[in-house]
């Protein structure tokens, strides 16, 4: 299910004008999930519960990439990474002060003595992945963080088969190959727009080609005023 993470934030980012939903977007994003999914090994075992708390937990961390993009970059604020990290952080601590007072054990002061320092760099290291993560948004787009999650998963499941010896069986390699190849597909079309492979892809899908090209999520949404003037 973590995968269509891709998808969930596409839509949310089309809702609130971050993306311009189109033939050839919803294929390479159908192209991805595919791969994605080829790769997805291991024994179905359906629980609801289970599901439901992960599908909540996807639609808040897409609304949390979109709504981050929009403060970062394109809602007027655009606050720097560290400003928003400044503004996030709080919030992300009064919800953990809660859930620990919920589920605290007398033996959590004692534990923390022992594992300080296993705990400090740890927590470093989290503040440096929320700089990157915001990073990669404000450059990017909360869609694009999406991808660079597919690829990080694939980068984790090569390095476990390298140096662990995890078995990858050739169904999952394609499906790696697969999602990489949308991924690229998906890079190549926003840096190059005019590109033989952007209207060979739009003829295909019977899509004009300035459809395919505009707008993105770097693109204004309003008339400027030069092109407002008579």
């Amino acid at each position: 299910m973590k995968e269509g993470n891709v998808i969930i934030a596409f839509l949310m980012s089309c809702a609130v004008g971050l993306q311009a939903m189109n033939r050839v977007r919803c294929a390479i994003i159908a192209w991805i999930i595919t791969g994605s999914a080829m790769a997805v090994t291991g024994e179905v075992h359906f629980v609801l519960i289970g599901f439901v708390f992960q599908l909540i937990s996807q639609f808040a961390e897409c609304s949390r990439a979109v709504m981050g993009e929009v403060v970062l970059g394109g809602g007027g604020l655009k606050l720097d990474p560290l400003s928003y990290t400044l503004f996030v952080a709080p919030t992300c601590l009064a919800v953990l002060i809660v859930g620990n007072a919920v589920t605290w054990d007398p033996t959590i002061p004692g534990a923390f003595a022992m594992w300080w320092p296993y705990i400090v760099p740890s927590a470093l290291l989290a503040f440096v992945l929320n700089i990157l993560v915001a990073s990669i948004i404000k450059e990017l787009s909360a869609v694009d963080f999406m991808l660079a999650g597919v690829c990080k998963d694939i980068a984790i499941v090569l390095f476990s088969a390298a140096f662990f010896r995890e078995v990858v069986t050739s169904v999952q390699a394609v499906g790696f190959i697969a999602a990489l190849g949308g991924v690229f597909f998906w890079s190549y079309l926003k840096a190059a727009p005019d590109s033989a492979a952007a209207s060979f892809a739009a003829r295909l899908l019977q899509m004009p080609l300035e459809d395919c090209k505009v707008p993105n999520e770097k693109t204004s949404l309003m008339p400027s005023a030069s092109s407002t003037k008579v």
